[in-house]
């Protein structure tokens, strides 16, 4: 049997993978040098919880878990960001996806899960601290090289503020599991249904989580009219009570905001630290969603102090040094 290794396309993290062609099989190699308990450990575990509650994740094959590499379950490269790209019934497939995040949150959540050498690791939750910890990226990595320290901690603190009175207003407690990173191009249509993948990050968070990483997914751009299509599907098939609409939009505008204010960060972290300038392109679209989710009143002032911090034109450009 002929045996080739062929390097593909890695992701934002610093994990490495390999398609090991086995003569017609074919697996994937992943290799981590860094945080290998999250990356690989943590991993195979979540996806061995979630493959019995019948979400398909990628297999463990083998592992060398010292070496910082395993070998899973190759999904292939129909990856669904593809197919959504050149669909012309773009709502059809948003419900798929919908209809994963429903079955996710159907789910029990466990205590802990059994990781390698028979130890437990038990799921964080999406409290105060940890929406924060998120949210800082904006000032440590984006804010920070617009403003410089000085007046980058002034407006820090301000933001940090406001931030912290709208995180309290969230309504749903932290109770199901959410995948942290629920969107088209990391799920993988996998004989006939899909597959997910990137699950490292799993927490036990609030319901509306996932569904805004799918809504307002940075990384291609939908329409107003289709997202809140895709939002009543959703609302419509988790069958809330008809007086919790508000709470519903509420919590997804909110956590909406959260999420992108973390990917302004991560962009230019990924640009600066990891040399990966491609993720440059998304920052003006960012900017769109979050003005697009700060038009109601309790946002306000949120919306004015970071119009403050950052002006129109700067949201507009894509290249640090133009700042």
């Amino acid at each position: 049997m002929i045996f080739k290794l062929k390097k593909i396309k890695s992701d934002a993290s610093f994990r490495e993978f390999y398609r090991l062609h086995k003569g017609k099989k074919t697996s994937i190699v992943v290799k981590s040098e860094t945080d290998k308990l999250r990356n690989l450990i943590i991993y195979c575990a979540v996806n061995k919880y979630l493959n019995t509650k019948g979400i398909k994740a990628p297999k463990l094959l083998k592992q060398n878990f010292s070496q910082g590499m395993i070998e899973i379950e190759d999904f292939g490269d129909n990856i669904l960001f593809k197919k959504l790209k050149v669909s012309k019934n773009k709502l059809k497939i948003y419900k798929k996806c919908i209809d994963v995040i429903l079955k996710l949150q159907k789910i029990k959540t466990p205590k802990s899960l059994k990781l390698h050498l028979k130890k437990n690791y038990i799921l964080k939750k999406y409290n105060l601290r940890e929406l924060h910890k998120e949210s800082d990226l904006f000032f440590d990595w984006y804010l920070k090289l617009l403003k410089g320290k000085v007046k980058s901690r002034k407006y820090k603190k301000l933001i940090k503020k406001e931030l912290n009175f709208l995180y309290k207003k969230i309504f749903f407690k932290n109770s199901i599991l959410v995948h942290r990173d629920f969107h088209v191009s990391n799920l993988i249509i996998k004989r006939g249904s899909l597959g997910v993948i990137d699950t490292q990050d799993m927490i036990i968070g609030n319901p509306l989580y996932d569904v805004a990483s799918l809504i307002d997914d940075v990384r291609i751009k939908t329409n107003l009219s289709l997202k809140n299509k895709i939002f009543n599907y959703y609302v419509k098939k988790r069958k809330f009570k008809d007086n919790m609409i508000n709470n519903i939009k509420n919590d997804f505008e909110l956590l909406s905001i959260q999420r992108n204010l973390k990917i302004l960060g991560i962009f230019c972290r990924l640009y600066l630290r990891d040399k990966k300038p491609n993720y440059l392109k998304y920052l003006p679209y960012t900017w769109k969603l979050l003005e697009l989710r700060m038009k109601r009143k309790i946002f306000q002032k949120l919306k004015h102090l970071l119009k403050k911090a950052v002006n129109q034109n700067i949201r507009k450009k894509i290249r640090l040094n133009e700042y």
